[in-house]
């Protein structure tokens, strides 16, 4: 197993409409110096990255952007409620070796499909973990949302993340990285992780982005976009922000909900745009994703009137 010196800047920033390996459309991305910091760090250790943050700031778009300055494979593993930490490693389809078995018992598999089904390996399918480890080159893995599993899942990985090997139980082959992989794990914090797997990672808490870092990442997805219009934009969302914070509300706006309001906002000239940001909040749908807020803020509308 070797492990290449890399180093992340957050400089390198896809050119609008520019496609990864996979078809998945880029985006820039805007990363302050302390997470290039933290990615750094998990770069020269070879630990997993544990990334904390509300939704929507940015966590899991950092795996895509450092797989894609490195130029390195990318697998992502979306976490569910019923992942088990085997589904990242491999899948193994025991009904269609039994199928196979009852197929050949019967006299209806040609030599050539009786060579494959004695080799236990055909039943074997590898998960983003998996095929991670048998990339020639390093790979990045997103394990993203680790927090949506149940609370044992993180320690059934320790051995996986920390010696990059596990055992395929079936076939009884050990599979080693061939060079260790770079891990970027995110969670929203629904539920704690357990010390040992804590102990095994780095850790950063990605901070909701700066007004000025705000308008910077809608002039870098909107290129055409009016300064003007950008930092007006920004000024109404912050200011949905801090009124949200005032209200103790648990789920505020975020940046991925800035871009698809603004996304909408641009399509209109730009008189008009500035219009609207001066008046009722518009396309509150985009914002505001609850009953709770939309009476919020039809209470603070009404007392502004």
């Amino acid at each position: 197993m070797t492990t290449q010196r890399l180093e992340y800047t957050g400089r390198a920033q896809p050119q609008p409409g520019e496609k990864d390996a996979s078809g998945r459309l880029l985006y820039p991305y805007l990363p302050n110096q302390d997470l290039i910091e933290a990615v750094n760090l998990t770069l020269q250790l070879g630990r997993p990255l544990l990334l904390k943050g509300e939704p929507g700031c940015g966590k899991t778009r950092l795996a895509y952007d450092v797989a894609y300055e490195l130029g390195l494979p990318f697998e992502t593993w979306y976490i569910k409620s019923t992942s088990r930490a085997r589904d990242g490693l491999y899948s193994y389809d025991t009904v269609g070796r039994l199928r196979d078995a009852q197929l050949a018992s019967s006299n209806l598999l040609n030599a050539e499909d009786l060579a494959r089904i004695s080799n236990p390996a055909t039943y074997v399918e590898w998960g983003a973990i998996g095929r991670a480890f048998q990339n020639s080159q390093r790979t990045v893995i997103l394990i993203d949302e680790i927090d949506k599993a149940d609370i044992d899942f993180p320690n059934d990985l320790l051995l996986e993340l920390d010696e990059s090997r596990f055992l395929v139980e079936e076939t009884g082959e050990m599979i080693t990285a061939k060079h260790k992989p770079i891990v970027l794990i995110t969670s929203n914090d629904e539920k704690a992780l357990p010390n040992a797997f804590l102990r095994r990672c780095s850790f950063h808490y990605v901070e909701f982005p700066s007004d000025e870092r705000l308008v910077q990442i809608i002039q870098q997805l909107f290129p055409q976009t009016e300064g003007a219009i950008a930092t007006k934009a920004v000024e109404r969302f912050t200011e949905l922000r801090e009124e949200m914070n005032r209200d103790n509300v648990s789920k505020k706006v975020s940046t991925s909900e800035l871009i698809d309001w603004f996304n909408i906002l641009r399509r209109h000239p730009e008189e008009e745009v500035l219009k609207k940001l001066d008046g009722k909040l518009p396309y509150p749908g985009l914002l505001l994703k609850s009953w709770d807020d939309h009476r919020r803020y039809l209470a603070r509308m009404g007392g502004k009137g």
